[in-house]
């Protein structure tokens, strides 16, 4: 059972169609906000919150924008943001990352995005016939503002790249796989479980890529481009577009440990069913008991 704040109300299913107008609304107002400072990144003032996780100036106001968009639009849901916080409350709680690939922005590489994602609290219903059974992404959004694409998904309806309908790879052995992954690189407590799968999977795979954008990575296996994916030490705001976004295109993506209904905690693996599941067995023998704040 959640102890989120606000009693559910069943009375009305939550209305997907809006959500998703409004998400994507807001994810290109935010990436208005990225692109205007992507010519002046020397003059960004920037802030280091711990070893290699800095925030600048563009994360915080295009979050500030996101914010303000999805308050106006959808007033009732809650917000959990990376630079401002949040709790999760009401039917449903915003997931926001501004600029996913902080690192990428400011090193001038043109690889990140904006992710926005649902996440539709259990006991909450999502249609006439359905109510959720356990706290579900319902609405992905992850704009590339660089290459212009925008990877969107509805629960139920499926998963778009620019209007059109995506479907992640039928690849169906690792050693036949481009896999993704992130290397640890601000909580090195897992480097030890870490650095064994990859090591499993440079051996095994066709290829490995680090691109330093969790969210485009997820949307990126959605479309085929990867056949799998898995990381460690994510937030929640990194993941949530992506999950459901992949969920949607045929894909599958879990919790790393198998407890949490969509992967909170920041431990990933996606994939096709037979990738996420031969990527399941490549870290299982890497992994330690899961850590206290899993569910």
């Amino acid at each position: 059972m959640d102890t989120y704040d606000q009693p559910r109300s069943l009375a009305q299913p939550i209305d997907l169609c809006a959500a998703i107008d409004a998400a994507v609304t807001a994810a290109h107002a935010g990436a208005a906000i990225l692109q205007s400072y992507a010519h002046h990144r020397a003059d960004l003032v920037i802030d280091r919150k711990a070893r290699n996780d800095l925030v600048s100036q563009a994360d915080r106001e295009a979050e500030a924008v996101i914010i303000q968009e999805l308050q106006t639009r959808t007033p009732k849901f809650g917000i959990v943001a990376e630079e401002t916080g949040g709790k999760p409350q009401g039917i449903a709680t915003w997931y926001i990352d501004p600029l996913d690939g902080t690192t990428n922005f400011l090193h001038d590489i043109p690889h990140y995005a904006v992710s926005i994602a649902l996440i539709a609290h259990a006991g909450t219903a999502v249609s006439a016939t359905e109510t959720l059974k356990e706290d579900t992404p319902v609405i992905g959004v992850v704009y590339d503002p660089n290459r212009e694409e925008l990877f969107t998904a509805v629960y139920g309806m499926g998963a778009w790249l620019n209007g059109r309908r995506i479907k992640c790879s039928r690849t169906q052995t690792i050693e036949d796989s481009v896999l993704a992954t992130g290397f640890p690189f601000r909580d090195f407590s897992f480097a030890d479980q870490y650095m064994p799968m990859l090591n499993d999977a440079i051996k095994r795979a066709r290829g490995v890529r680090r691109m330093g954008a969790a969210a485009l990575d997820l949307a990126w296996t959605a479309c085929g481009r990867y056949d799998g994916y898995w990381e460690m030490g994510l937030a929640p705001w990194d993941v949530a577009a992506g999950t459901l976004i992949l969920r949607e295109a045929g894909g599958t993506c879990t919790d790393m440990h198998k407890l949490d209904p969509w992967p909170i905690g920041g431990r990933v693996v996606a994939g096709n069913p037979a990738i996420e599941r031969a990527l399941h067995d490549m870290v299982a023998p890497h992994l330690d008991n899961p850590p206290s704040d899993a569910a």
